[in-house]
């Protein structure tokens, strides 16, 4: 989220809007299942054409009923504004402009990665569009160790099965995993893709040049801890540093170039938080007060 709530509100319209296009626009007009209750109310509209907006409003009542104390106050009013936006645009915007009428395959993929591009842009602005979202969100809340987007592809699984069942088709089943893993895969590369970092591991026989070698091609803060070879039983520094792709390959040169005989072990990380790196929060830990 910014600092700015008209940011914030145009961000989740914006949001609304693309993850509508993408389920609307794309999915359902291929016939192709996607997630939670919308998954459910896809197959609703199919069945007895009832408006997607309308049964994703009622069936999201006892869901919200749930979940309102362990998201807050906050999030709940964000996220019934999302499910009135999502609503609407579904019910009455999207009918009006023109459908995507392709390949299946080729609608799969661009729902996939319009509608996972529209669901990041809610979640990251501490939102939802209801249903399914306030169970996955309130997970991440509990559990924040857990990728998001596979969270929210484990919930949706169901939904695609039973829609294969209920239409009797095994292809959509094929595309429906297709689109939601899509989904899913865009909402982690936006959530926390593009910031994810790096963990350099250096065992060294100088850690304070390697730390001063690391704040200088880098800019970035380490830490030295104390360790022992397991063979000989020689003291070595262990210096800890996380970092982005581009500043590790500055890293490792760096430092090998004061210690060619240093170990360099380098590990992906998909969260970091702290002075310098992007921390999301999700539900009530936006609020402590609520």
């Amino acid at each position: 989220m910014t600092k700015n709530k008209y940011t914030n509100l145009l961000l989740q319209t914006l949001g609304c809007f693309i993850s509508a296009a993408g389920i609307y626009s794309f999915a359902v007009a291929a016939e192709v299942p996607v997630t939670g209750i919308a998954g459910i109310c896809a197959i609703l509209y199919r069945l007895f054409g009832i408006p997607m907006g309308l049964s994703n409003v009622l069936i999201n009542i006892p869901i919200i009923l749930c979940t309102y104390k362990l998201l807050g106050r906050s999030f709940f009013i964000r996220s019934v504004y999302c499910m009135v936006l999502f609503a609407f645009f579904t019910d009455y915007l999207l009918p009006l402009m023109p459908v995507y009428q392709g390949d299946r395959l080729l609608a799969t993929i661009c729902g996939g990665v319009v509608g996972g591009i529209g669901d990041a842009l809610i979640y990251m602005n501490n939102s939802s569009t209801g249903g399914l979202d306030f169970i996955t969100m309130g997970i991440k809340a509990r559990h924040p160790h857990l990728p998001f987007g596979n969270i929210t592809f484990a919930a949706a699984l169901a939904v695609i099965l039973l829609n294969g069942a209920v239409f009797q088709d095994v292809d959509s089943i094929i595309y429906g995993i297709m689109f939601n893993f899509i989904v899913s895969a865009v909402i982690n590369k936006m959530m926390f893709g593009f910031s994810s970092s790096m963990l350099a591991m250096i065992v060294t026989d100088d850690g304070k040049a390697a730390c001063a070698e690391i704040d200088r091609v880098a800019d970035r803060g380490s830490t030295i801890l104390q360790g022992h070879g397991g063979y000989g039983g020689q003291p070595k520094d262990v210096v800890l540093c996380a970092c982005s792709n581009k500043q590790l390959y500055e890293i490792e040169h760096a430092v090998q170039a004061i210690d060619p005989g240093c170990f360099i072990i380098m590990l992906q990380s998909n969260e970091v938080h702290g002075e310098g790196f992007r921390q999301l929060e999700l539900g009530k830990s936006e609020s402590r007060n609520e």
